[in-house]
């Protein structure tokens, strides 16, 4: 045997949140919800169990809103490297052109004007 409880909702549309909710119902996705019905238990089940784990958890809505952010962070970075993978074609120019630059001599061979510079510098250091 199934228990069914009817009841009544009004809204004042003078006042602005019963109008909100009401424009809702009324334009809500009717391939989601099939009647009033099942769109106002979905809202109420969700209301208050958000609620009842905020009261559980006062940290609860600071972490989702820090996760979101870090989802966001994260899709950008995705959309970068998808991006730069379409312009992977310059970066295997610029890695070809390294390859074919000369090499400059890796040794160091001091001269002159290195002395110079480690004097004045050696001079400026003993200064203080």
């Amino acid at each position: 045997m199934r228990k069914i409880i009817n009841t009544n909702i009004r809204f004042n549309l003078e006042n602005e949140a019963d109008r909100k909710a009401w424009e809702h119902l009324r334009n809500m996705d009717r391939r989601k919800y099939k009647s009033y019905t099942k769109a106002v238990v979905a809202a109420l089940n969700d209301y208050f169990d958000r609620q009842e784990r905020l009261d559980a958890d006062a940290y609860l809505e600071t972490r989702e809103k820090e996760d979101a952010f870090l989802k966001r962070i994260l899709d950008t970075i995705e959309q970068g490297l998808k991006a730069s993978s379409a312009n992977s074609g310059i970066a295997n120019l610029l890695q070809l052109l390294a390859v074919n630059t000369p090499k400059e001599k890796t040794t160091y061979e001091p001269n002159a004007a290195d002395d110079t510079d480690m004097d004045a510098a050696l001079d400026f250091a003993e200064s203080f």
